[in-house]
């Protein structure tokens, strides 16, 4: 496989550069040929390193110590090589391949972000003062560490301006003399002292800093990678290996139906209190309180229901069954309803098959309004009225809170991972199924859409 059209000659010295660093911000892409089977191996690992990483952030609060010992754990086991140049090397150039990868949709460079930004933290967070010192300076972010002098000149200030500092703690932490301007979050929330332009930041703070611009660089390399990759595709050697590498993420692809026909009408409303996920169970209660929902609700209720096996025909006779129940009559049914019907199932409009949505495309987008009923309840309804629906449905106290705890997780992490969490603990404390029969936890991530829940 090749990077670059240059010879690896021309590269040793650039090579040799690169990697002179234990850890880079990925800036400049590989310059050597390398086998198929190094790319397919490289790839895989990486992507195990990166699961690894989802799974440990939802098991731990992450920066704590137990999180942080688990995770160097894993880290080390996957840099395994001759030498530490051999190790840089893979770590360098398996980055880039998921790149190829994890750029293709929106969802894919979200998660691929948060989980290299959460990699990258820990091991920024790992080197020494010295190999900080140095790697900002490689990366031309020259951010100075204060001497002891400017430390005590400085105390008072310090002190006064960095929650749960005290004096003997500032002469203990490193301090970073940083342009004001890479600050903002940290002058806006008054986390930093600023005085002559500059804001003197924390040790634990001046990666906050950091991340900001590897994740700002990393955004716009996906972007730009996404618009290079027809080009990549045409290779039928890789293309194959990376629908493989984006699918190990994804999922099933559910435009092939294998449920169709599998459950009948009947069924529907057992299986909504017993086995649905909470997202679905919502939507269903509010049509049969109802008999209507609204276009997002129809959407992501529906093609569920397609994805566990209704027909057109069983859909479209559920769906008017309920709604001439309410304000709607039969003539009206066919004439504004049938329609949407049919084109879920590909048989109006552009013929398009359209497929269950995934959970995290019920958490990312179309967020639900006043009157709605879709959208993720972990996610977007309020903390006290989840609490009261959960009470409803019998959940019991110890299972409302650990329900609460993963949800509240979710409203400031998008990951997909603490959704998975809170719905299992929710199907676990309901009487669903029980959450240590069914699923090892290193399984979750690859639970990503509603019609997996077992």
């Amino acid at each position: 496989m090749q990077f670059s059209g240059r010879r690896r000659k021309l590269a040793v010295h650039s090579q040799n550069d690169l990697y002179s660093h234990c850890l880079q911000l990925y800036v400049q892409p590989p310059l050597e040929n390398i086998s198929l089977s190094e790319f397919e191996t490289f790839a895989v690992e990486r992507l195990k390193l990166l699961k690894t990483v989802e799974n440990l952030g939802v098991s731990y609060v992450k920066t704590t110590e137990q999180y942080t010992k688990k995770l160097h754990a894993s880290f080390t086991k996957s840099q395994v090589g001759p030498s530490e140049y051999e190790k840089r090397r893979k770590d360098h150039i398996s980055h880039f391949i998921l790149r190829l990868a994890y750029c293709q949709t929106e969802d894919l460079r979200r998660w691929f972000i948060q989980q290299e930004m959460d990699l990258f933290r820990h091991r920024f967070n790992d080197l020494s003062s010295k190999y900080k010192t140095e790697f900002l300076h490689k990366n031309n972010l020259k951010y100075d560490t204060l001497s002891a002098d400017e430390k005590m000149n400085l105390k008072d200030q310090l002190i006064n301006s960095t929650f749960g500092f005290s004096g003997i703690t500032i002469v203990e932490q490193d301090f970073y003399k940083v342009p004001f301007q890479d600050a903002l979050d940290l002058i806006r929330t008054r986390k930093v002292f600023l005085r002559g332009g500059y804001a003197y930041i924390p040790h634990q703070d001046i990666v906050t800093i950091v991340l900001n611009d590897f994740r700002t660089r990393l955004s716009k390399a996906l972007a730009l990678t996404a618009r290079s990759l027809p080009a990549v595709q045409s290779d039928e050697r890789l293309q194959p290996l990376l629908n493989h590498l984006s699918h190990a993420y994804v999922g099933q692809d559910y435009s092939i139906q294998k449920n169709i026909g599998k459950i009948s009408l009947e069924q529907i409303d057992p299986l909504s209190a017993k086995s649905f996920p909470l997202c679905m169970r919502q939507l269903h209660k509010s049509l049969r309180e109802n008999h209507h929902l609204r276009h997002g609700g129809r959407m992501q209720y529906g093609l569920f229901l397609k994805g566990i096996g209704l027909t057109l025909e069983q859909a479209l006779q559920f769906w008017r069954s309920e709604f001439i129940r309410g304000k709607v009559d039969a003539d009206k049914f066919d004439k504004a309803y049938a329609y949407s019907i049919r084109h879920m199932f590909g048989k109006e409009g552009k013929r398009t098959d359209y497929t269950p949505y995934s959970c995290m495309k019920v958490i990312l987008s179309n967020p639900p309004s006043q009157g709605d009923y879709h959208g993720c309840p972990f996610r977007h309804s309020d903390p006290e009225l989840l609490k009261q629906k959960l009470q409803s449905y019998k959940l019991s106290p110890s299972g409302i809170v650990q329900v609460g705890l993963h949800t509240h997780t979710l409203k400031h992490n998008w990951s997909l991972a603490h959704r998975i969490k809170a719905f299992l603990h929710y199907m676990d404390f309901s009487g669903g199924f029980k959450l240590s029969s069914v699923l090892e936890y290193q399984q979750l991530e690859d639970i990503t859409n509603p019609v997996t829940w077992p």
